[in-house]
């Protein structure tokens, strides 16, 4: 039977998230206040996303001596299916003040182009 340590270990926060929409793209943003940019993974695809990362303490305190105990520290981890496909090669992603923003521009199959045919 496994350890309360090693349970500890394994045990993986689940990252909170806005996903909203503008016309041209779909946003997702969380906050990871804490978190080194270099301890943050993201994998998106043209129908979901999924954020990976870590956020170290900077010191061990022992849990006695805690009043209160909410922020989570260790590996945190969230994928959402997409609610329409996006471009993947063109997202971008930034961190400002401890809101990480991933901008995935949406793919518009319903738009039609005129396309002209060229003579010899």
């Amino acid at each position: 039977m496994p350890s309360e340590e090693s349970f500890a270990a394994e045990m993986e926060g689940q990252l909170t998230i806005d996903v909203y929409q503008t016309p041209d793209e779909i946003v997702v943003q969380s906050t990871v206040a804490g978190v080194d940019p270099a301890n943050i993974d993201i994998d998106a695809t043209s129908e979901s996303i999924t954020i990976r990362g870590e956020r170290h303490r900077n010191r061990e305190v022992s849990d006695s001596d805690y009043y209160y105990q909410e922020c989570f520290w260790g590996k945190f981890s969230r994928e959402v299916i997409l609610p329409q496909e996006v471009d993947p090669d063109k997202a971008t992603s930034s961190l400002k003040n401890g809101v990480l923003t991933v901008h995935l521009p949406k793919i518009h199959k319903d738009r039609s182009r005129k396309i002209s045919v060229k003579g010899n």
